[in-house]
Parts: structure tokens; C-alpha cells; sequence
């Protein structure tokens, strides 16, 4: 028996004890006869799941034959509400299948190669794609209005069957959308509760045995209500949505309707039980009962959240519903954690998931007085379990019900109705465009290999097989059972893998983060000396480092360097510079590995230092540790590959290419990544062999001094590292000028860039080497909106690459460059998406917008603006209001009917102003995108397979992006930097990065002597 069970029993009363306590061989035995039964009453209905049409059942069976024909159909169906005529969508089949021809059967590669491009066949074809596309939403999806939705669920009642009805809609990305769904909710309950309540009683699913049921029944997916629902910011979340939720619950008391609270990703998990527990902990809610939650079986956390939920409604004193689901994530779910290299919350294997379901069936049943159960899923094993468990407990008849999805299975919902069992249908409906996610979800449910719906109607699995206990299936190898693969990378140095970023969903990664921020609060206003030789040196001098949320507020005092500063620095790392040179590679990576250790478990307090020294947000400060601990072990990996020479040998002859560091390397780096950037370039020069001075950014000169302090505990000797702090342009020109100065890694402006790239290339007196430059130098970057594109992901994505950091990141978005056929709405979404960001300092998880970096940044930002009003349509601005006098605020600015050759489309702002330009096809589209000076990051969201190929081709930038935003590139996935006056060099986090702090040799030695070769062997 698991913990958490076993402290459940510990201390609650007999019952949950009498349901784990149940005979299991007759609950099993009970099980598989009301399995059967319902078996045999299904099979009097024929084997027709989705509709008696005979080309509906071959259309399902095509699509489970082949899983690429599967995964294009149905991304052509996800796109087709969005294909505005029929040359588009021939266009689309064409793209779509002509990658999968080789699948399709013959009849269809032959009607591919003679779809019409246009004209009468290419409409009547158009037609009926889409026809049939609509006929297919019907089967899952009530109607699109109230009306037919009521007429939907009057079918259901004349089969005896309940309802609870789900309002589809567009991803509430905007607070106007959030406002609407309040007002459809408020809608659906007041016009439907009339008519419906004047229905004929019907008891099997009007009563249960406390008596009479709300009959109006709606589910709410509270993410729906705020456009900013976040659960990194879990109260102000749960504030915002128990304001525009409180109406509709008021509304649903006296209309007595029930509202069930959907659950969607495990992200939303917590916060939506928080919400769910919190308004009906209110003393106007907290008698009423008709109201439930949906808790997810394919969840590790079920049985936690389920103690949770007994505990509290226990304490409240008035029951709930509690729908207990499988679970409609797994996908997402999987690939994301994958992606973050989270542990995954899912079980990994369905059977898993369907005895955890069962055992939480049976928790629930044990408790159906406190949580009235009601139990979701098509699964006939799980809904025997379910329905025996209940008879043995001795339960009355009507004490929990069934629910299924509209358009699923009704021949179960008829045998179930036929057994006596209270069937509610999940009823979604609304436009067929906002509902195609859900209709896409219910396809990939329904054809999945893993699906009961497949396995029992398309495969005619044996009913012995379907009605297996899961939880005598073969368990997960101990490896797999977090759903990580044994192989996944470690920590030994081998192999990489990116530091996975808070998940600040859970609790204690926001109290780590909260308690991080108090801590660093405390120690704000210190000073910090310079570092040469490992020698601190105080300076009369400083330069003070503000916080941009708080402008009066002092983070620190920085030693402020002279030039006399900088020739003491250069000595001290030249004279360190050959025994460094000389210290094993794999010794210099185990200092950057015992660096990466450092910084990582001091990852909270650096993050929460970013907060306060450069306003960056939770989420884009912990990033940027994760990015400088990324970088730390990466390049040791890279240095311990690089570190073997590569042998060409011939009889006679030895030749050997390897690589040597190249002297004293100077790092001069910004403050948008004031971690990441500084400890990537400087790292990189260490580890090559390279000794450095590290030149911060004066606006994080804190960070970097919390940086030098890593370096120093790892135990890298003195000289070989240096911290140099001070005004860029009374040291800089020493720096980069000096003859013993062997590189010089820059990122910041282009202006400076251009500077330091002249100096460098001037041969000094003395100097007897050519310096190398490296240097990122920021970007004009473009997203293309095609015609097709996803606009709830295209307008999040657009917003995310330019307002995130507030635009102040040389990989933002600063063009948005729309199709004209989309411009209109997307622009309309986008301002609205805009306005709904709230504006504040970092520290508070709930803005979405701080400061830019200083007054000097503000006045420029401004300066910028003012001339795009001179040259195309302000759009929108945002109003910090009162808080530009509290710190350095700028809104956020969006333009609209942008000249392609404006100021605001050409020249770097690195603030929060966005250009958006409207293009008659993709060929203008892609000559604008390219039409400047810069090539760093790029863009695109489609859903065409040739354009997508085709821009991936054309747009010429460093890092390009597909259907996602263009920020947050990560070490080895996506290798950062541009070309054209991007850049020069390599890509930081790449393969090729740390080639450039080394210079490489060959040595060749003759081994022939009078005749003699050691390696000729006789034969």
C-alpha cells in the first residue's frame, strides 16, 4: 500500500477501509458480467460506433490503416476552417498528401495528380472538403448556437440520456474574449434553463437518491475567464477568475443549474482546484452542493488531489461532484516534460493509467456522500468496475452516473441506459473553427493504437482481452516508469543535456523563487570591488547599479575601473596565461563542471538577483541561470571532444591536428542576459585554455560580480580569470587596443560593436599576433503570418517574441509581417492581446511587462515611437501610468500600415514597439522579411507544407523559426547567431563556438630512420 493511501486510512472514517477492503476476486468476477452484459446489448446495436454510413466507418478505418495518412488528415482538417477559398484548399490537399502519396491507395494518387488548381471542379472539390470536414465536427460537436444545442440535447433526453454542455471557443488570448465567455456562460444558462426546466421529469436521470437534479448542466474551463491565467501567479490568477466566475455561479444558484469546473493541462492543475475550493469556500457558495470539478486518472497526483479534496469538502461542510476522467493531455502532456526534461505528472502506459482509474473509482465510491462520483470514460472495463464496485458496496442505484463524450459510443450509453445507469453526455458545441482542436482531439482519442473505442469496434479485440484487469498488465522497467528513458543523458560529463527550467506551476519551485527574492532584498546596496589576480581592489570611484522597477532603489556599488585598472588586469592574465595554456583540457572542463555545480545550487538567488538588477521576470531570469549553467557544461563537453588530436598516419610518417588556446581573451557583455551571455563567452575562453577579464554591462555589474564569485569557489587560479567593472568607454578602448590582448568576444550594439571591431583590427606596436573578434550585434527580426497561419498560436507567438523582456532581447520580434487575407483579424487579436498584458514591476509573477533597462533606454524608446508616428498608424500604446514614476516604464506600442523602408521596420528599437506590415503574397513577404541589414532571427506560422519548405529556403537568418515563437533559443538545440551585421563568428551554444578561441596546429614527424618504419609490420 502506497503512502498516501495508507495515511488516508490512518486518519479517516471506516469507509474508504470497507472499499480497499472489497472481496477482489467477486468485485472482478462482478466486473466482467456486467462487462459482458453490456457487450451483448451493444452487439444488438450492430458494429457501427460513428454512424451508420458505411463511408463514415471506412473514413475512421483509413485514418487508423496508416499513421501518416493519420497525422496529415488530420492537420489538413485543423487547417481548413482557415482556407478562405477553394484554390487554397486544393492547394492544401495537394501539399498535404502529396507528401504521403506512397500511402495512399491507387484510386487516391491518381485523383491527386488531376486536382484543379482552379475553376468549377476545383469549387466543387473545395466543397466537399469542406462539407465533409463540417459533417465530421457535427459528430462530435453539438451545434454552433444555443439553439442547436438544445435541440442536441432533446435527442439525448428522448434517449433518456443527461447532458452537461462545454461552449467551444478560440484560446482566450485577449481580456475582451475572456469577457465574452462570461457573458455566453451567463447566456447559456439563462436561455436554456426555462425550457428545459419545463421538460417532462424523467427519473433515471432527473433524481438521485438525495433528490431532484439540476437539469441545466454546463461545464467552464476556467482558463477561459482571464487571458493571463497563470499559475505562476496563483492568487492574483485565482482573483482575476473568481471575479468573472462569481456571476455565473450566481446565475446557476438561481436558475438551479450545476456548473462542473473542466481540468485541462497539468500546468493549470493546481490552481484551477485552488480557484474550485476557493469561491466555494465563500460564504454565498459554501451551502451549495450542485457544483463539481473534473480530476484526471492519468495523473501520478490524482490521488493526492482526490485526500485534498475529501479533506477540504469535509472541512466546508457541503459536498461536490467530482468527475473522474482519463484524461485528454497525454500527448501534450509527454512531449512537453520532454521537451523541459521535467518528469512527466502522466503515467506512462495506459493500463497504468486505467488501474490507477480504478482504485480512484473505488476512493470515490467509499466517499460518494462527501464526493458524489461520476465517472467519465468509454472504456467498458472501467465502467463495470465502477458500476460492480458500487453494487457491492451496497450503494443506492442513483448514487453516481456515467459520462461519455457527445458522439461517442452511443451504443454504450444505450446499454448503459438499458442497465439502470444514469448517462450524462459531455455536449460540447460552437463555431466549427474555434472547435477544432477539440475535434482533432476526439479524432486522435478515437484512433489512437492505445484507444478501447479502437480496439473494441475497428479491431474486434477479443472481450476477455478488453476486459483485463490493467492491473495485471506487465509493469514499466524501473527506468521508464517516470516516463524518462533509462538513456537519457546524466550528469558524468558524457553526454549533455539542458538544464530544465523551474516549473513555477508548483508550489515549492514559487516559494524557492519567493524566498530567493527575500533573501536577496536583504543584501541589496552592497559593495563590490574589482577582482585582478585574485586580489579585490577597492576603487574611490563606483558605479551604482539601480533597479529599473524601483529607480531609487540601489542593487549595489561596483568598483569603477581606470585604465591603469585595465593594464593591471591584462598583466595579470597574460603572466597566468602559460600555466593555464598548459593544464590538461579535461581538468579545465572539471572546473567549468564544478562551476555548473556552483551556479546550480545557487540558481534561486542569481535569478532573483536579475529580478531586482534588470528587471527580468521569474520566468526569463531562471532561464537565463539555466542558459549559464547550459553553457558551462556544454562547452567542457565540447572541450574534452576537441581535446583529442585527430591522427593521419602513413608507414613512415605521423601527423597530428589539435588545438591550442590563443592568449589573453577580453569579454565585454550586455545586460539583457547578464548570466547567460557573460559566463557563455567567458567560459568558452577558459575552458579552450584562454585566460580572461570579464567586462560587464555597468547595468549588471552585480550579476557579474556573483558570477566571479562562482568562478573563484570552482577554484580557477588567479589571473586566469578577472572582473573588470566600469564605464565602457574609458576602459573599453584599452581593453581591445592592448598588443597582449589575443581576443576580443563582444555582444551588444552594432555601434560598439563597429568600434571595437576597428580596434581590434589596428596592429599595435609590440603586438605580434591579428586578434580575433567575435562579436553578436543584434537584429531587425521578422515573423511572416501566412494565410493559413494558426492565429491563436500566431498572435501569442507574435506577442511572446516582442513584448517578452519588453522587446529587449536581440532575438525580439520587431516586424510582424501578415498576409493580407489575415492582417485584419490577426491585427485586431494582436491589440487586444497587447492591452491585456499587465504592466509592473518584475518582482510581482503577475506583470507581464517591467521597466526597460534605464532613462538613457526610455528616452531613446521614446524617441523612436515619436518617429514612427511620423511615418505610419500608432496602432495601440500602452499606459504604464503611474509607474513611470517609480521606474524606467515604457508600454508597449504596436504600428500598423508600416511602410517596408520606415525607420520602425529598419532600425533596432530593443524596446517594446512592434511594426506590422501588410503583404499581398508570400514572394512580398519574404523580400521584406530579408530587406534589412541584419540576419539574426526569423519566423514563420503556417500550415502549408510548401511554404513552410520553401521559407525555411528563402528567409535567410541565423536562427528561423516554425510555428513557434523566435526567443529562447537553448545551448546545442538551437545554436545562436546571425550573419550580415548580426554578427561575426560562430553560433553561441554550437559545435563550432569553441574553435574560435583556439588556434589550431599540425605537427608532422618523418618516423623513418635509415630505412626503418616502426609501423610496417611483417607480413
Amino acid at each position: 500500500m502506497d503512502r498516501a493511501r495508507s495515511e488516508h486510512i490512518q486518519r479517516n472514517d471506516g469507509a474508504a477501509v470497507t472499499a480497499f477492503n472489497l472481496d477482489r476476486k467477486r468485485l472482478e468476477r462482478m466486473t466482467r458480467a456486467y462487462g459482458h452484459e453490456i457487450f451483448a446489448r451493444v452487439s444488438q446495436r450492430g458494429p457501427l460506433l460513428f454512424s451508420p454510413r458505411w463511408w463514415d466507418e471506412r473514413f475512421m478505418a483509413w485514418t487508423m490503416h496508416d499513421e501518416v495518412v493519420k497525422v496529415q488528415l488530420f492537420r489538413l482538417i485543423d487547417a481548413l476552417p482557415q482556407l478562405r477559398n477553394a484554390a487554397s484548399i486544393t492547394r492544401h490537399l495537394r501539399e498535404y498528401f502529396g507528401e504521403t502519396r506512397d500511402h495512399l491507395p491507387g484510386w487516391a494518387q491518381l485523383g491527386l495528380r488531376f486536382i484543379p488548381r482552379q475553376g468549377l471542379l476545383a469549387n466543387l472539390l473545395a466543397c466537399i472538403a469542406r462539407l465533409s470536414a463540417e459533417n465530421l465536427g457535427r459528430k462530435f460537436i453539438a451545434g454552433s448556437n444555443v439553439d442547436e444545442a438544445l435541440n442536441a440535447v432533446e435527442a439525448l433526453r428522448r434517449r433518456r440520456q443527461a447532458f452537461t454542455l462545454d461552449l467551444l471557443g478560440e484560446a482566450t488570448i485577449t481580456e475582451k474574449e475572456a469577457e465574452k465567455s462570461q457573458r455566453d456562460y451567463l447566456e447559456l444558462i439563462e436561455g436554456l434553463s426555462d425550457e428545459v426546466n419545463a421538460w417532462s421529469p424523467i427519473d433515471l436521470i432527473d433524481r438521485d437518491q438525495r433528490g431532484p437534479l439540476p437539469r441545466v448542466n454546463v461545464s467552464i474551463k476556467l482558463s477561459s475567464l482571464f487571458s493571463q491565467f497563470d499559475p505562476m501567479a496563483p492568487e492574483y490568477t485565482s482573483a482575476r477568475v473568481r471575479e468573472r466566475l462569481r456571476p455565473i455561479l450566481r446565475a446557476a444558484m438561481k436558475r438551479r443549474a450545476f456548473v462542473n469546473i473542466d481540468m485541462e493541462q497539468h500546468a493549470f492543475k493546481d490552481v484551477t482546484i485552488h480557484i474550485f475550493q476557493e469561491i466555494l469556500d465563500e460564504a454565498e457558495f459554501r451551502t451549495w452542493s450542485d457544483a463539481g470539478i473534473a480530476i484526471q486518472a492519468y495523473l501520478r497526483s490524482c490521488e493526492a488531489d482526490l485526500h485534498g479534496l475529501l479533506d477540504w469538502v469535509k472541512q466546508r461542510g457541503t459536498p461536490v461532484w467530482v468527475r473522474l476522467i482519463k484524461g485528454a493531455y497525454w500527448d501534450f502532456e509527454t512531449v512537453i516534460c520532454a521537451q523541459e526534461h521535467w518528469p512527466p505528472p502522466v503515467y506512462r502506459r495506459k493500463n497504468e493509467t486505467d488501474a490507477n482509474y480504478e482504485r480512484m473509482s473505488l476512493f470515490l465510491l467509499a466517499n460518494h456522500e462527501w464526493l458524489h462520483p461520476a465517472f467519465g470514460s468509454h472504456n467498458v472495463r472501467s465502467l463495470a468496475h465502477a458500476i460492480a464496485a458500487a453494487q457491492l458496496m451496497e450503494l443506492p442505484p442513483a448514487s453516481c452516473e456515467i459520462q461519455m463524450l457527445y458522439g461517442m459510443a452511443d451504443p454504450i450509453k444505450d446499454a448503459l441506459v438499458q442497465l439502470g445507469q444514469r448517462v450524462r453526455v459531455y455536449t460540447p458545441y460552437g463555431q466549427l473553427l474555434p472547435g477544432m482542436a477539440y475535434l482533432v482531439r476526439r479524432l486522435l482519442e478515437n484512433t489512437a493504437n492505445t484507444s478501447f473505442l479502437r480496439a473494441s469496434f475497428a479491431e474486434h479485440v477479443s472481450e476477455e482481452k478488453l476486459l483485463m484487469n490493467p492491473a495485471n498488465s506487465a509493469p514499466l522497467p524501473p527506468g521508464e516508469r517516470s516516463g524518462v528513458r533509462a538513456s537519457l543523458p546524466s550528469r558524468d560529463g558524457t553526454v549533455f543535456r539542458n538544464e530544465p527550467i523551474a516549473d513555477f506551476s508548483r508550489d515549492d519551485m514559487r516559494q524557492a523563487m519567493q524566498d530567493a527574492l527575500t533573501s536577496v532584498k536583504k543584501q541589496l546596496g552592497q559593495a563590490y570591488p574589482l577582482v585582478v589576480n585574485a586580489n579585490k581592489i577597492t576603487t574611490e570611484a563606483t558605479v551604482e547599479s539601480f533597479n529599473p522597477s524601483h529607480v531609487r532603489e540601489i542593487v549595489g556599488r561596483c568598483g569603477k575601473a581606470t585604465k591603469e585598472h585595465a593594464l593591471l588586469a591584462i598583466d595579470a592574465a597574460r603572466t597566468a596565461f602559460p600555466l593555464w595554456r598548459d593544464v590538461e583540457p579535461n581538468a579545465r572542463a572539471d572546473l567549468l563542471v564544478k562551476a555548473a555545480g556552483i551556479m546550480r545550487s545557487r540558481r534561486f538567488d542569481l535569478a532573483a538577483w536579475q529580478v531586482f538588477e534588470c528587471a527580468k521576470n521569474w520566468r526569463e531570469a531562471d532561464a537565463d541561470v539555466c542558459e549559464a549553467i547550459d553553457f558551462l557544461e556544454y562547452y567542457a563537453l565540447e572541450m574534452r571532444r576537441l581535446a583529442c588530436p585527430t591522427a593521419n598516419n602513413l608507414p613512415g610518417e605521423d601527423n597530428a591536428y589539435f588545438y591550442e588556446p590563443r592568449g589573453v581573451a577580453v569579454v565585454i557583455a550586455p545586460w539583457n542576459f547578464p548570466l547567460a551571455i557573460l559566463c557563455g563567452m567567458t567560459a568558452a575562453a577558459l575552458v579552450a585554455g584562454n585566460t580572461a577579464i570579464m567586462k560587464p554591462a555597468e547595468h549588471s555589474s552585480v550579476i557579474a560580480a556573483r558570477l566571479m564569485d562562482i568562478f573563484a569557489d570552482a577554484g580557477f587560479p588567479p589571473g586566469v580569470v578577472n572582473y573588470l567593472p566600469g564605464i565602457g568607454e574609458e576602459v573599453g578602448p584599452t581593453l581591445a587596443e592592448h598588443p597582449d590582448v589575443a581576443l576580443v568576444a563582444f555582444t551588444g550594439s552594432r555601434g560598439v560593436g563597429m568600434i571595437l571591431n576597428r580596434q581590434t583590427a589596428e596592429l599595435a606596436p609590440g603586438q605580434t599576433h591579428l586578434k580575433k573578434m567575435i562579436a553578436e550585434l543584434g537584429g531587425k527580426n521578422a515573423i511572416i503570418v501566412d494565410d493559413d497561419a494558426d492565429l491563436d498560436e500566431a498572435v501569442s507567438g507574435v506577442v511572446a517574441s516582442a513584448f517578452g523582456y519588453q522587446g529587449q532581447k536581440c532575438s525580439a520580434c520587431s516586424r510582424a509581417i501578415v498576409l493580407e487575407s489575415l492582417h485584419d483579424v490577426f491585427l485586431e487579436r494582436l491589440i487586444e492581446a497587447t492591452r491585456s498584458l499587465k504592466i509592473g514591476p518584475a518582482e510581482d509573477p503577475s506583470c507581464k511587462l517591467g521597466p526597460v533597462i534605464d532613462h538613457e533606454a526610455r528616452e531613446r524608446i521614446l524617441g523612436a515611437i515619436e518617429k514612427g508616428k511620423a511615418e505610419a498608424r500608432l496602432a495601440y500604446a500602452g499606459d504604464p501610468g503611474f509607474l513611470v514614476s517609480e521606474g524606467t516604464y515604457v508600454g508597449p506600442h504596436v504600428f500598423a500600415d508600416v511602410q517596408a523602408n520606415a525607420f520602425i521596420a529598419q532600425e533596432e528599437i530593443f524596446g517594446p514597439v512592434l511594426a506590422v506590415l501588410k503583404v499581398a503574397n508570400l514572394d512580398d513577404a519574404l523580400r521584406i522579411a530579408n530587406g534589412t541589414a541584419y540576419a539574426l532571427t526569423g519566423g514563420l506560422y503556417s500550415r502549408s507544407p510548401d511554404n513552410i519548405r520553401r521559407v525555411k529556403r528563402e528567409f535567410r537568418v541565423g536562427n528561423l523559426y516554425i510555428n513557434r515563437k523566435i526567443t529562447g533559443a537553448l545551448v546545442a538545440r538551437q545554436p545562436f547567431g546571425g550573419f550580415k551585421l548580426s554578427g561575426i563568428g560562430s553560433k553561441a551554444g554550437g559545435a563550432d563556438y569553441l574553435l574560435q578561441f583556439l588556434v589550431p596546429r599540425v605537427i608532422t614527424e618523418n618516423t623513418m630512420r635509415r630505412g626503418f618504419a616502426p609501423h610496417i609490420l611483417d607480413d
